[in-house]
């Protein structure tokens, strides 16, 4: 039973967690466009995480509990919640500190680190290639950010455009939640999945993931509670940090993002939507000139990767050798 408890309040709190981070950010962007229905912006991500699993598979989710390190054996669950707690802890230590990070890579790490630590076999290969396509990510997120905002300058205006690029956005921001839905999102199906699974069976190896449809009503639920109480001081970040005012550059910012997760996802492979947002943004605002660009955005998202990884990583490892001794 305290390890059922264990789970399930870690569970709960990395949802919520997830949600003040990535679900902010998410609605936070798609509200910043003129006229946008605001219950509509809110209500998408909701719908998209409960259904997206079920449409559209699980594929990341497995890449952290199966591509990272052998969690099948007796200890797994127990390294599992290792890496992830200490990826929070990471996270929550360095944002105190105003250090920028990342709550995927962090986890990323903490799995990672916590097999090593527990003896388990880690799959280096398979770390290498998740954290070569999650550093491509924003790169391709800024790429595209820069030729759409370019080409949205070219777009002659008509009489109908405002209706046009309202219609736009919303299915720019529809296919933005479902790319994270598919991608960064299913590290909360990851986590969740194993803790429904020590509830059914106890503490033991990681099993095949699988969220039962009432689990995902909780998660979609609770994401979204964590989502609307940090929107504000989120909104207020990107008020600050992301320099895009016209509606066309809001649509390219989204849609350069979408581009650069999906095609992560089709790799199967976690990225931090957030970080392709922002890559995104940059991108676009350096569409009109370097000038435009807050290179503070750039700078936070290099120092996450020199810092968080091999914070969580190392911490984690001595977790995973605690738990090895014990």
């Amino acid at each position: 039973m305290g390890w059922t408890l264990a789970f399930a309040a870690v569970a709960i709190l990395f949802v919520l967690i997830s949600g003040a981070n990535d679900g902010a950010t998410l609605i936070g962007l798609g509200l910043r466009f003129p006229r946008s229905p605001g219950w509509l912006i809110a209500a998408l991500p909701l719908l998209v995480i409960f259904a997206a699993p079920y449409a559209l598979g699980v594929e990341v989710a497995r890449t952290f509990t199966e591509r990272l390190a052998n969690l099948g054996t007796g200890t797994g669950a127990a390294v599992f919640l290792a890496g992830v707690v200490t990826g929070v802890v990471v996270v929550a230590v360095l944002t105190g500190k105003g250090l920028p990070t990342s709550l995927t890579l962090a986890v990323i790490g903490g799995i990672a680190g916590a097999g090593l630590g527990a003896g388990l076999p880690v799959s280096w290969s398979g770390l290498v290639s998740v954290l070569l396509i999650g550093a491509a990510a924003p790169l391709v997120g800024l790429l595209l950010g820069l030729l759409l905002g370019a080409s949205s300058r070219r777009v002659p205006s008509f009489r109908g455009m405002p209706r046009v690029v309202l219609g736009a956005h919303v299915l720019a921001y529809t296919a933005q939640c479902v790319a994270y839905a598919v991608n960064d999102g299913q590290k909360m199906i990851a986590v969740v999945s194993v803790a429904v699974g020590v509830a059914r069976a106890g503490v033991g190896g990681v099993g095949p993931v699988e969220v039962p449809p009432v689990w995902m009503a909780l998660l979609a639920g609770l994401f979204l509670v964590g989502a609307l109480t940090s929107l504000t001081r989120v909104g207020e970040r990107l008020g600050r940090g992301l320099v895009i005012t016209r509606p066309l550059h809001i649509v390219s910012a989204e849609t350069a993002a979408t581009g650069a997760v999906l095609g992560s996802a089709a790799l199967g492979s976690p990225v931090s939507m957030t970080q392709s947002i922002t890559a995104g943004v940059v991108g676009v605002a350096a569409s009109e000139g370097v000038r435009r660009v807050r290179w503070q955005g750039v700078v936070n998202m290099g120092t996450a990767w020199l810092v968080t990884l091999p914070s969580s990583m190392a911490l984690a490892c001595l977790a995973g050798l605690a738990l090895r001794l014990v």
